[in-house]
């Protein structure tokens, strides 16, 4: 969004894991990334915050359409996007780093870069439960999320089709939604459920790069048979 609206700013990178002590430490209320400090001291936290805030800060170009009717569409599907898509690909992650040791080790390494990998994935085993707890990141709402996949990218698809997101003009609900489908697509054990839609086309324009994340999920949770997903 900063990028669209051609503002300058300066990234910081938190240590996963401690940054909810290190927002404390740079004046933030919250424990919730993404987090934005604007040139006049305001401290915002959370993806709709933000957009609300640049809006503000910088109002073209907009974030938003300005007819009634398609701001209303755009406004609902960026909350949808935050509030029922995104922490799918959140609960999954985490419950892949409470899983194994390997996806931990992996995170050390490639998602928050740490100084001997191998030995920060150990250290952050008695760490992960409590990360997945905090997002209810347990086996029967992984499963169900699973399941869910399919129907929630139909609605992503549905979205583009009716020109909500994905249109010339980008705006607050592509940027919601698009990295929450572009990380779903990275894991390589459900990206089959993604590939070949029009949300993967989307995903990619807005987050071309994403690391590839390991797979995780026991193969009989979902599998892919002669094209045709089953779920388990």
């Amino acid at each position: 969004m900063l990028v669209f609206k051609r503002l300058d700013y300066r990234y910081v990178e938190l240590l996963a894991g401690g940054h909810p002590a290190m927002l404390w430490a740079l004046g933030f209320r919250g424990t919730t990334v993404p987090a934005m400090k604007l040139p006049d001291g305001r401290r915002i936290q959370g993806s709709l915050a933000i957009a609300q805030a640049l809006e503000q800060f910088a109002p073209s170009p907009s974030l938003y359409p300005a007819q009634p009717a398609a701001y209303a569409a755009v406004t609902d599907a960026e909350r949808w996007g935050e509030t029922v898509l995104q922490p799918i690909p959140r609960r999954l992650i985490r419950w892949g780093l409470r899983q194994r040791l390997g996806q931990r080790q992996w995170f050390a390494d490639i998602a928050s870069p740490l100084p001997a990998p191998r030995l920060a994935g150990i250290l952050l085993t008695p760490i992960a439960p409590v990360f997945a707890r905090t997002v209810g990141a347990n086996d029967a709402q992984v499963r169900q999320d699973v399941d869910r996949l399919p129907d929630l990218l139909d609605e992503v698809d549905r979205l583009i089709a009716q020109g909500v997101i994905g249109g010339d003009q980008l705006n607050a609900a592509d940027f919601q939604i698009a990295p929450s489908v572009r990380m779903l697509l990275a894991m390589t054990d459900i990206a089959h459920l993604v590939a070949d839609r029009a949300a993967a086309t989307l995903a990619r324009r807005i987050v071309a790069d994403y690391p590839v994340i390991p797979a995780v999920l026991p193969t009989n949770w979902v599998q892919l048979r002669g094209g045709v997903v089953e779920h388990l």
